[in-house]
Order: C-alpha cells, then structure tokens, then sequence
C-alpha cells in the first residue's frame, strides 16, 4: 500500500480539497458516467455524502471490487485505504467525502 499514493496525488481529475485542518478533510467528488479515479490511497475512514444518485464502483488492489448505489441524500462509511473510483451509472456522480483524522 505503501505505493499508492494519496487520492489529491493521484485522482485530481474528479476529486478537489475543499477544506483541511488536524481533525478532517473534506472533499468534493465529481465523476462523469465513465469517468475513473486512479487506484489511490484514502488515509483516513470517510463518510460519503451523496448529492446526487449515482452507481460507482470501487476496485481495491487484491483484485476485488465492490458496486454502490448511491442515493441522493444519504450517506456511507468507507474505511480507510487504496482503491480506484469509477462511475458505472449514467448519471453524474457528486459527492462530498469527509475523511476523520486520527
């Protein structure tokens, strides 16, 4: 893991800092339908905020991958660590991404 670099390195083209201090740091998450984020690194467990519905998919390095269904509204917890965003939906994908710093 130690070679995936962090996700404001590497995943520039979907995800902008919004705001950081010692206890967060707060993302927004724009993907268009087809649209991937290299394989990066969250360092820290985050919440997902979804502003609008939207399917991703999350692809981890061991290969395996997970699908969401993102409803507009609601919210999820995703741990810490690497894998690659990609929009799978025919919808625009906007979210906000807090990350709690240890």
């Amino acid at each position: 893991m130690a070679n995936i670099q962090d996700v404001l390195k590497v995943a520039n083209n979907g995800y902008n800092l919004l705001m950081e201090n010692e206890k967060v740091r707060v993302m927004e998450v724009r993907l268009k339908p087809g649209q991937k984020s290299p394989m990066h690194n969250h360092p820290n467990d985050h919440v997902v905020y979804v502003i609008n519905d939207a399917k991703f998919k999350l692809s981890f390095p061991d290969g395996k991958s997970s699908e969401f269904e993102l409803k507009k509204g609601k919210a999820l917890w995703i741990e810490a660590g690497p894998h690659e965003t990609e929009n799978i939906g025919k919808t625009d994908g906007h979210n906000l991404v807090i990350e709690i710093k240890k």
